[in-house]
């Protein structure tokens, strides 16, 4: 059976945590790409340039292959993972969570920074809205501009996302259906011959 839906964040959400004078700053974030996570984490290196250590993990689509955890200088297993453990706990994807270290002056030993990382990424998203999406697959559609208003009553008749258009002679759709309603929407659109389609991977 397919997932049709998954949880995720509602909009960005903060939260601070401090033992012994380090400072703690969870920055949780919806995400839909690789490169926004990028430049999320150069933005906050560079908005917190004075900090020690840019600690972040992310989970990304439905499969649970695209993950990350990253330690940024911590000792290996003490900052991301324990990031990343609770956006699994909090059953989430398409998420990025990003914590800003300031170093107090004393040590915290891995037991410390664990439960640091730990502790402030679960207030973050437990202060966050979460919210249901719809999984989705893309399609591409091509046709003669004098059938776009064909194209176009799919559109709206299967409530799809249009991601990208280009109307010229030869016009090309690039659309967003969601998987529960995925089948029907193809057997309609195969049923309009004027209409080329193609599933983006």
């Amino acid at each position: 059976m397919s997932v049709e839906q998954f949880t995720t964040l509602a909009a960005p959400v903060e939260a601070e945590f401090k033992d012994k004078g380090s400072r703690f700053l969870a920055f949780a974030y919806p995400v839909q790409t690789e490169t926004a996570i990028r430049q999320e984490v150069l933005y906050k290196r560079e908005q917190h340039h004075k900090a020690r250590h840019w600690c972040y993990a992310w989970r990304l689509g439905i499969d649970g292959n695209r993950f990350r955890a990253n330690d940024d200088g911590e000792p290996a297993g003490s900052a991301g993972r324990p990031i990343l453990g609770q956006i699994d706990s909090a059953e989430l994807t398409n998420v990025l969570v990003i914590v800003v270290r300031y170093f107090g002056g004393t040590l915290l030993g891995v037991p410390g920074l664990i439960h640091a990382y730990k502790t402030v990424t679960a207030l973050a998203l437990q202060s966050a809205e979460k919210i249901q999406q719809d999984v989705c697959r893309q399609l591409q559609l091509s046709c003669d501009y004098a059938h776009l208003h064909e194209a176009m009553r799919w559109c709206k008749q299967q409530q799809v996302t249009i991601l990208s258009q280009d109307l010229q002679q030869q016009c090309q759709l690039e659309v967003s259906l969601p998987l529960a309603r995925f089948q029907s929407g193809l057997v309609a659109l195969q049923q309009l011959r004027t209409i080329d389609v193609k599933l983006i991977e």
